[in-house]
């Protein structure tokens, strides 16, 4: 028979009694009834679930499982806990490691497997299913559209935003010789690299900090940058050789900046983080994301920008915009009044400048064989951008890829290829197209719009020619990942010759 002693929420029977242990069995009152066998038994464990329920976690924290990202939320953690006495108790607020598919895939460059969205998809996903309360992002990595569902109101204080070059041989860039490795998986810091330095040779060099360090050490390269934030954040600034300044290394967007992200219907939670939020910080990470949203940059996009008060209380912005390759670089500057509305408008502004003169998207078609971009940029298909994609056949670019992210249907991408084709036929109709052309056109793109989806969630891969001219092809190839979600499809469209 099975006791009070045996049972395995309790240690000892005499901890259900309010006083000393009895000697001997307890003297009833009168009238009263003996509890049952095994009531004693459950009265323990509803006290037991009673004082666990007391340690649930109050903020549950969902974080990367890197070093960097665990100091990023244990830092919030702590600004939690000193800003609000109710999580400063011990077990009201838990941290959550999220395994997020740039973690996962390690062997290929970021912009190989989708860019942007590729360090937060997941921990947005759990934090729009109600498995964590906050999301810690480094703001760097976070895309200029927020998931549907989720908001971010607070921007933790803004490290160093500069890099830091580290090398065991030379103490700057320019000593290193002609012909040195340097490793980085960033192509704005190559192309910065290969515009001041043609001679020196840029790998892709991919990890946390401690592997990137450890490769290093281990000649696998001969130098390496990265972010100083993130060396100071882990305490290992001893590592750095020299620090850049912004003037020979313009920061990513946002560089050095943390945000926490909340569902948009949590009052709770977004009143918890609003109070953390450093509003200098966040203005100037507002100005410098306008810039991008307006370039709709990822990481297959060098761009670079960096927004700050100066003496005079001013909003200075410095941009740029590069090929891949350093051949070319586009730079532009912005000066006025440290407010939201007038920041995000010099963002904008700025953002608009180079893309009159680069083209839409900063113009990366013209200077490499493929362009990224992401689903945000497919809703806003427009003439100028299809204009921009018919030069891009007649100076002989072969290809660009269009990856989405967060794609709900496929409605975007039917207009997409309405809008591009329909220009396409236009243009050919000033050239040489013929009625029969126009009609193959029309129902090669009836079958664009209405098989690939079906394909794609049965996980196979599907090619379609669309005849678009005697002379041009447009191909659509729509590929599902291992596990199919809305978040992970891939779309290549490639233009060329027939």
């Amino acid at each position: 028979m099975r006791t009070a002693t045996h049972h395995p929420l309790i240690t000892a029977p005499c901890n259900l009694w309010p006083g000393p242990r009895p000697t001997s069995s307890p003297v009833l009152p009168s009238g009263s009834r003996r509890p049952r066998r095994g009531a004693l038994v459950v009265r323990a464990a509803v006290v037991v679930e009673q004082e666990a329920k007391t340690k649930i976690s109050l903020v549950r924290i969902g974080t990367r499982g890197s070093p960097l990202a665990l100091a990023q939320a244990y830092e919030t953690r702590d600004k939690l806990m000193a800003s609000h006495s109710e999580l400063a108790e011990e077990g009201a607020i838990d941290i959550v490691i999220i395994k997020t598919t740039g973690d996962k895939v390690l062997d290929q460059p970021l912009a190989d497997i989708g860019g942007k969205g590729l360090f937060t998809k997941e921990i947005d996903e759990a934090l729009l299913e109600g498995r964590i309360d906050i999301a810690v992002h480094s703001m760097k990595d976070v895309p200029t559209y927020l998931p549907a569902g989720t908001i971010l109101p607070c921007n933790l204080p803004r490290e160093d935003v500069r890099d830091a070059f580290i090398c065991l041989t030379v103490k700057s860039l320019a000593e290193l010789p002609a012909g040195s490795v340097i490793g980085t998986a960033s192509l704005r810091r190559q192309s910065q690299i290969l515009y001041r330095y043609p001679s020196l040779k840029v790998v892709n060099f991919r990890g946390n900090v401690q592997t990137r360090l450890k490769k290093l050490n281990e000649g696998e390269v001969q130098a390496t940058l990265l972010a100083l934030a993130g060396l100071k954040r882990l305490n290992m600034t001893e590592n750095v050789t020299a620090i850049l300044s912004v003037e020979e290394m313009l920061p990513a967007i946002a560089q050095g900046a943390i945000g926490i992200a909340c569902r948009s219907n949590d009052d709770k939670m977004a009143t918890y983080i609003a109070s953390l939020n450093h509003d200098d910080t966040r203005l100037a990470v507002a100005c410098e994301r306008a810039f991008l949203e307006t370039l709709d940059g990822s990481c297959r996009t060098p761009i670079a920008g960096y927004a700050h008060r100066d003496s005079d209380g001013n909003c200075v912005l410095r941009c740029l915009v590069a090929s891949p390759d350093g051949t070319r670089v586009l730079e532009t500057s912005r000066k006025g009044l440290y407010a939201l509305d007038d920041m995000v408008a010099m963002g904008k502004d700025a953002g608009k400048e180079l893309l009159s003169k680069a083209g839409p998207v900063c113009n990366s078609v013209l200077w490499s064989s493929y362009m990224f971009w992401s689903a945000a940029f497919i809703n806003k298909m427009d003439e100028q951008t299809a204009a921009l994609l018919w030069k891009t056949n007649k100076i002989s670019v072969s290809s660009f890829q269009v990856h989405l992210a967060r794609y709900e249907s496929s409605q975007h991408l039917e207009n997409f290829l309405a809008v591009f084709v329909d220009f396409c036929d236009r243009e050919n109709q000033k050239e040489k197209s013929t009625k029969a052309g126009r009609d193959r056109l029309r129902g090669g793109l009836q079958d664009v719009t209405s098989l690939p989806w079906k394909l794609c969630k049965e996980r196979r891969g599907w090619m379609l020619c669309v005849g678009l001219s005697s002379s041009l092809k447009l191909e659509v190839r729509v590929l599902a990942l291992h596990q199919f979600r809305r978040c992970s499809c891939r779309v290549f469209l490639t233009i060329r010759d027939s």
